[in-house]
């Protein structure tokens, strides 16, 4: 099953496709909740290159990487990934008020559909608040 969330950011494509691919960036809005961080990323945007994130309990009591290979890169426009045995597709969809990221994955079978759209959306949400923060 795929699953997608979408956002709208009010900023120039350059700066979301940026603040998107620069670990510098994604370790300030990887969390889906503020009891959540990214405590390290790495990215090598391009086809075959790899990307990496730890995300962990701000308290220590858990963590885990999420980690894959990128298979498609088209600036400002589309990011598509392989993680584990499942992918996923980023599009970058400019508008006159801003930029739409859509992010649809599989979802994986250990937590609920709702569970996983609302962790997935909430990322999203906070990229949003990030980019739109440092205008």
């Amino acid at each position: 099953m795929k699953i997608t969330v979408e956002t709208l950011i009010k900023a120039p494509i350059a700066k979301v496709w940026n603040a998107y691919t620069t670990p510098e960036d994604i370790v300030q809005w990887n969390a889906a909740s503020d009891d959540w961080h990214t405590t390290k990323a790495t990215v090598d945007l391009r086809p075959g290159g790899s990307f990496f994130s730890r995300m962990e309990a701000k308290d220590g009591s858990f963590g885990f990487d999420f980690a894959g290979t990128y298979t498609v890169v088209v600036p400002h426009q589309r990011i598509e990934y392989t993680f584990g045995e499942r992918s996923g597709v980023v599009e970058f969809e400019m508008l006159d008020d801003g930029v739409t990221i859509r992010s649809t994955f599989d979802a994986e079978t250990q937590h609920p559909i709702e569970q996983q759209r609302f962790g997935w959306q909430s990322i999203l949400n906070k990229f949003a608040n990030h980019v739109e923060a440092s205008l």
